[in-house]
């Protein structure tokens, strides 16, 4: 997808919303369980349900993988029916991935060609060769892990590097990479502090930002430092969206947060504007 297509649905929508697909079967409705693929059918759910406010989607692959083979059956079929029925919605495989040139390539040849994601996010630690293999698929978008929401963040990406702090070194040093314009950035909610820092360095770059909601980020900050002209951002839920109700009106409930989340979008899009 390219990005003007992110930025014309972010317009139209009113929303910059993320839905974060972290799906797991000791948290979905009970009744969901005796479906022959209940991941897949949860999803389904979800998506019909919030798409109408929001841009994006993120499964975090951790939440598949768990399940062997039939998770990965379920993740393709997530993907799959995204694809076909709302082409619109920007995908991003939170899968973390970031190795050796050669195994970076096949990485990227699993979800941007096989499974057809938009996007997948990467961690920058190995350098520009883990990171570049990702970039030649110039449709595609690379999501770099700088500063996140965990509170481990600080034990490495705050330390300073030359006088630079680490975070700063890996948004600065991968605007060199080849395709970088193809790059966005992970920036956790619970630092929203540093995104003013941040926009100096990278102004005009996409930052997804998850943490705000069950991890205590705050939106309003968020845009505060964050927001540029073509928005640049996409502010991801999961457990606060998906998770909003366990009984069997769970997608309802969901799409009741997810609107009640574009509602404050649309109002901080309007300070933009």
């Amino acid at each position: 997808m390219k990005i003007e297509t992110l930025i014309d649905q972010i317009n139209k929508k009113k929303s910059f919303l993320c839905v974060g697909l972290d799906t797991d079967l000791e948290k979905i409705p009970n009744h969901l369980l005796k479906e022959e693929d209940p991941i897949f059918s949860f999803n389904k759910a979800i998506i019909d349900a919030t798409q109408e406010f929001c841009v994006a989607y993120k499964p975090n692959i951790a939440f598949y993988e768990a399940y062997g083979l039939n998770g990965w059956k379920s993740l393709e079929k997530t993907i799959n029916y995204l694809n076909l029925n709302y082409p619109e919605q920007f995908t991003i495989a939170d899968a973390k991935r970031g190795d050796i040139g050669n195994t970076s390539t096949r990485y990227a040849k699993a979800f941007f060609e096989e499974l057809a994601f938009d996007s997948i996010t990467i961690v920058p630690y190995m350098g520009r060769d883990s990171v570049e293999p990702f970039l030649e698929f110039t449709d595609k978008h690379t999501i770099l892990l700088a500063l996140t929401s965990n509170q481990g963040a600080f034990d490495f990406q705050t330390k300073k590097v030359n006088e630079k702090e680490l975070y700063k070194e890996v948004l600065s040093v991968s605007k060199s990479y080849k395709n970088s314009e193809n790059l966005m950035y992970v920036v956790g909610a619970t630092k929203a502090e540093y995104l003013r820092d941040i926009r100096e360095i990278i102004p005009d770059s996409f930052l997804l930002v998850p943490g705000v909601g069950a991890q205590g980020g705050n939106l309003q900050e968020v845009c505060n430092y964050g927001l540029n002209s073509n928005v640049g951002l996409l502010v991801n839920s999961s457990r606060g969206i998906i998770y909003a109700s366990t009984e069997e009106d769970f997608a309802h409930k969901a799409a009741l947060k997810a609107k009640e989340m574009q509602i404050q979008m649309a109002e901080e899009l309007k300070k933009l504007y």
